[in-house]
């Protein structure tokens, strides 16, 4: 602003009104004229624009054009020629748009989260395959595990000494089969394993009409149930630190699965058990569990403080990943409630 004017009105009052020093103005533009004498005038030690020409000549021809400055600088060394130095290349290289990765970086692309609603049994299984220690260190025999969702009944078990595709492809099989599940019924969800998304159970599940989705890479939320239920088994008591063959681990498992399914009240269903759940037996245990609550209200009302007791009901429908819009609304529900 002072240079465009200071013709007109002189530089002091400008100064003056812009509360700015004389000596600073002064400075400022010395300094940008000088700065651009310095970009107008090359330096002398620069290359000529043929001999930047001949460098890139030189990084263009067949011997040099796959090596890095880095590579082809000290070769012209220990040849006996020196053209330039290696950041002149780099610089000579960049102002041709040629300075970039020459590896090809791999993009990862953006997975969708998978959304996945359940209402009843058999609509979405969730599938997983965990270790089990071996007799011995790096020994270890892995157990397939099928869950379903809404009841959380183990459909389908089995512990292998390997993982295996053709494995889970029977597994699968077997226990659609025992479930009677018809086409276009079934979603299989599963995590990103190389058994999980081998053609094998891709062709297995395209012919028997189910829908398959998979967890997105490292996110273990994805599939909860799964990792819930390994968990259940690992922190039981009498799960050991190691089995000492197939047999053993075989031997733990069969009883556990049994109690899993048919005994274990479950946190997440009501304290349900997965069979009753799975089978439909709720509706009669519910109304036996209220009518014990009923007769001890009776029997004692002053120790129920804020409310007539009421039998817990298994939830209508459970979800991998609800919808935000979802989250939000039972969010506000729970203030209202409050």
């Amino acid at each position: 602003m002072i240079e465009q004017h200071h013709n007109q009105t002189g530089i002091e009052p400008l100064c003056q009104a812009l509360d700015v020093p004389k000596a600073s103005f002064y400075r400022s533009r010395t300094r940008v004229d000088s700065k651009a004498q310095v970009l107008a005038v090359p330096p002398k030690h620069a290359l000529s624009e043929a001999e930047k020409q001949s460098v890139l000549d030189l990084l263009h021809s067949e011997r040099f054009r796959d090596l890095p400055p880095t590579q082809v600088y000290p070769i012209l060394l220990e040849e006996g020629h020196y053209m330039c130095s290696v950041r002149t290349m780099y610089r000579i290289l960049a102002k041709q748009g040629e300075v970039r990765e020459r590896r090809n970086v791999r993009n990862h692309p953006v997975y969708a989260k998978p959304e996945l609603l359940a209402t009843g049994p058999n609509q979405v299984w969730s599938w997983d395959i965990t270790k089990l220690k071996g007799p011995v260190k790096w020994s270890y025999y892995h157990l397939y595990v099928i869950l379903d969702i809404f009841s959380r009944y183990v459909v389908g078990w089995m512990i292998a000494p390997r993982e295996s595709a053709t494995l889970a492809k029977r597994l699968i099989n077997e226990s659609c089969m025992k479930q009677n599940i018809p086409e276009d019924q079934l979603i299989l969800h599963a995590d990103r394993g190389s058994s999980m998304k081998s053609k094998l159970v891709a062709q297995l599940l395209s012919d028997l009409g189910v829908t398959k989705t998979h967890s997105r890479p490292h996110v273990s939320n994805d599939n909860p149930f799964s990792e819930s239920q390994f968990k259940t088994m690992k922190y039981r008591p009498e799960f050991p630190s190691r089995f000492g063959c197939i047999q053993d681990s075989r031997a733990f498992a069969v009883p556990f699965f049994n109690w899993y399914n048919e005994e274990h009240r479950h946190s997440g269903i009501g304290l349900y058990t997965p069979s009753d759940v799975h089978h439909g037996r709720t509706g009669i245990l519910q109304a036996c569990r209220q009518a014990t609550l009923d007769k001890a209200y009776l029997a004692h009302p002053e120790r129920f403080v804020r409310k007539r007791p009421q039998a817990s009901s298994p939830p209508e429908a459970v979800w991998i990943n609800p919808p935000e819009s979802m989250k939000e609304t039972n969010s506000c529900s729970e203030k209202v409630r409050a």
